[in-house]
């Protein structure tokens, strides 16, 4: 009886790791939560009023493969006409995340303004790090993306 269940075991290996393998998918390119880009915060807002801003689905654009909302439609039509300038680097993605090789969601009070680009992170002990050697995150943060969507 025991080498019955022995052999049940070998044969249901194989099937049994390929249910305990997790398969990872790729995230998206832009980091979204709440049907929207960013936590469905104005991404113009950082710049123009300094401090997060919720954007409302009354004033929507789609770039980059998602959905961003704005807080007027003088931010939407400004993000409409150059939302490069604008976007956040990395996707929105935890900028510290993306510097030491993953993803991770971010905080809107957890930000900054670096070379005239937002830099999103996962909370503000994050972006105390993150501040300590900006030039070496950045350098680190693009050399990594977008290759760190492929988990």
């Amino acid at each position: 009886m025991k080498r019955r269940a022995f052999l049940g075991l070998i044969a249901a290996a194989p099937v049994m790791g390929a249910l305990a393998t997790p398969a990872f998918a790729a995230e998206p390119r832009v980091f979204s939560r709440r049907g929207a880009a960013i936590n469905g915060y104005d991404t113009v807002a950082y710049f123009t009023d300094g401090k997060p801003v919720r954007g409302s689905e009354e004033f929507t654009s789609e770039y980059d493969g998602a959905v961003w909302r704005f807080a007027s439609v003088e931010n939407k039509a400004t993000f409409d006409a150059d939302p490069e300038a604008f976007a956040p680097q990395y996707g929105g993605y935890c900028a510290w995340a993306v510097a030491n090789g993953y993803t991770a969601k971010t905080d809107p009070d957890a930000w900054s303004i670096e070379g005239g680009k937002l830099y999103l992170n996962f909370s503000k002990g994050v972006r105390r790090r993150w501040l300590k050697d900006v030039p070496g995150n950045i350098a680190k943060g693009d050399a990594n993306w977008p290759r760190v969507l492929d988990g």
